[in-house]
């Protein structure tokens, strides 16, 4: 399924690398083709309960789902090396 730029997304998966839970929701902010036998893919940016980017990740096209009217929208705290590094680019 194809996501429009600027509209907000779920992750299926778990990001472990990026501190990033499935269900933790994103902005697309790039589309990118999948190149022949690959999957197309994406570039998210997630922002924090307040708005404030928290970082930016590419991802497979698997790994994101539309929201839907079921879904609800959950607040979790950030591992302190996910704070850390948001700090650190401001």
């Amino acid at each position: 399924m194809k996501h429009d730029l600027f509209t907000r997304v779920a992750l299926t998966e778990d990001l472990p690398g990026d501190r990033l839970r499935r269900g933790d929701v994103a902005t697309v902010v790039e589309q990118h083709p999948g190149r022949p036998g690959q999957e197309p893919g994406y570039t998210l940016e997630v922002f924090n309960a307040v708005g404030e980017t928290i970082d930016v990740v590419t991802v497979r096209e698997s790994q994101v789902e539309p929201l839907t009217a079921a879904g609800l929208l959950t607040v979790r705290p950030l591992a302190p090396a996910a704070r850390r590094a948001a700090a650190l680019r401001t």
